[in-house]
Parts: C-alpha cells; structure tokens; sequence
C-alpha cells in the first residue's frame, strides 16, 4: 500500500469556483500548474510530507505516470531526505527530458514496476539500488538497512552489489559493494544507520547493533554497544512518541529515564546523541570521545563532509528536521 496523500489537493479543472474564491483570499499554495492546497496545511507539512504531497499531485495531473527514485520511494514509505528537488519518472519511450520539477528518465534497463493503489512505480528492491547508487553514501546506507529489513520481514535477503551488476546502469557500483558490506536489517531507524556511518569515518570501532539486557527484572534494548568497553550508545529521535499527547511525553520520559538509569547501573558507559549531533559529526565525535570511546583508525573527513547536506534535496534554508522514514514518524523504520 502506497503513502497517501498528506493534505487535500484542490485542483482548478475540479473545482474552478472554490479555487478562484479561495486564491482571491490568499488561501491557497500552488503546488503546480493547476493544483493548489490550503496555506495553513502546507506551512504545518515537513518537508518530506510537502514532497509527498507534490508526488501526489503529479500523479493528478500526467499521463499514466511511473515513478522512480525519491518519488518511488516516498509513495513506498521509504526513507526521504528533507524534501527532494525534483519530482522523477520513467521515459515511455527510452528518452531523458525534463519539465519544471519533474524530470523524466530514459531508463537502460527494464525496472520493475508495480501498481499500487492505481498508481504504477518502481518495485521496492529496485527504487533502493537506484537510490543507493545516487544518494550520498551514509544517506544510502539508510536506504539499505530499510530495504534489508522489510525484505528479512518476509525470510528474503538482498544482495546490493548482484543486483546492481545485473543492471545496465553503472554508476555506483563502489557505493553499492561498500553498503553491501555494511547494511544490516538491525537497524530500526535512519538516525540508526546515518550514526553508525559517521561513527565508522570518525575513527571508532563498529558497535554491536540492537543489543538485548535483562536487568532488574526488565528486557532493555539499545541502539549501539560497544562490548569491549561496555558502553551504550543512544540516537534519539523524534518518532518515539506523540508530540500532540502532552501525557504521553512526558510517561516516555519517565520511562526512558528509568531505562537508563537501570542500565547505567549495571555498564560502564551510556552516550545518547541527537541528529543534529550527526550531521554536524564535531558534537558527535565529542560526545563519544566524553563517553571514553578511542579511534582506532584513521578520521575520514571527505566521507564526513558528505553528512551535512544531500545536493539532491532543497536548500537548508528550506528544511526543517531532516528526514522521514515513514508515515508519522521521521525516525523510524
């Protein structure tokens, strides 16, 4: 089942008179040519949700449309960095050409397509490895460990590098064999995957992924551990809980203070870190060194360089929170 469309889409060959009335009361965003949405529910939309939306109204208004790429993977409910430039399909007839924001491609090779709610787009495996191949490489690593988990959901694995081989495309081909060495159906969120690729270029060892304590009469599973050192380390995120239930954030935060005190009590060391931690990689690589965490390689800056903007997205000026990786919830998934 495709993502739905996050807001009401108000087109003028629907509705001529309640689009003339409401654009003359400057109530309305122009989404594109044809297609608007009232102001107040695109100022509340996140930026992945606005790009969502924006697919949807494509879908409205051409032909027969396929998606591919970011567009493919936001109707898939895939993981979308901030809110993508532009809206991408397939060419009918093999050519590339562009239109405004939508940019059609001339596929090499055949990709498979699916049709989901009267909507056709890439399939699953193949939106990942076009993304994978594109995406700057800790943004891709998100991608991967989201399509290796919902594959082992169902007994499947995914091999990047075989699949991308068996393409006619050859681009990213070094990308793909270096995520193939490194994704993992483990991870449960993008802020997950995009740590462990910073923490890996930062110079520290690779930490254990989900792993289990029973302490206290309570099951606890965390983010990262480090077992040599028996530290814990946290990505905190947006999506744990429901920011419109004043009760229910702050039980979460009794809750999680508990768990951690609980662990504390019983490790040697607990790091917690945001995605803004992330992204500018000084506050992480400080909060890990503060955690008593060594290099045991040597820093990747260029690689490091790549966490703080996707060239393929809108400007910062533009964005909000960083991500999404599913419906509701920019964490996880």
């Amino acid at each position: 089942m495709i993502r739905a469309c996050p807001s009401t889409l108000l087109l003028t060959r629907e509705q001529p008179a309640l689009v003339r009335q409401l654009r003359r009361a400057a109530s309305l965003h122009r989404v594109r040519p044809g297609v608007h949405v009232h102001s107040g529910d695109w100022r509340r939309l996140q930026p992945w949700d606005r790009y969502l939306l924006r697919v949807h109204a494509v879908a409205r208004t051409w032909r027969a449309p396929v998606f591919c790429l970011e567009s493919a993977a936001a109707l898939h409910g895939m993981p979308v960095f901030d809110e993508p430039r532009d809206i991408h399909l397939l060419s009918e007839d093999g050519r590339t050409w562009r239109q405004g924001d939508v940019w059609v491609h001339g596929a090499q090779d055949a990709r498979r397509v699916v049709e989901e709610d009267g909507l056709g787009l890439t399939g699953a495996v193949d939106t990942a490895v076009d993304l994978c191949r594109v995406l700057p490489p800790a943004f891709a690593l998100a991608v991967a460990d989201n399509a290796m988990r919902g594959l082992h959901r169902s007994g499947l694995a995914l091999d990047l590098s075989s699949h991308g081989r068996a393409q006619a495309d050859r681009r990213g081909l070094r990308q793909l064999d270096w995520l193939q060495s490194r994704a993992s159906h483990l991870a449960e969120s993008v802020g997950e995957s995009v740590s462990r690729a910073a923490i890996e270029w930062l110079g520290y060892e690779h930490p254990g992924l989900q792993v289990g304590f029973h302490y206290e009469g309570a099951s606890d599973r965390v983010d990262f551990y480090w077992r040599r050192l028996r530290t814990i380390g946290e990505s905190d995120g947006w999506g744990k809980y429901d920011a419109d239930d004043p009760e229910a954030v702050m039980a979460h935060f009794v809750d999680e203070k508990r768990r951690e005190d609980r662990l504390r009590r019983h490790e040697s060391g607990f790091i917690r870190w945001e995605w803004a931690d992330v992204i500018r990689f000084e506050r992480l690589d400080e909060r890990l060194r503060q955690g008593g965490l060594r290099r045991v390689r040597p820093v990747q800056t260029s690689l490091l360089q790549t966490l703080g903007a996707n060239p393929r997205s809108l400007p910062r000026a533009r964005r909000t929170k960083g991500f999404s990786s599913k419906p509701g919830s920019p964490t996880s998934g």
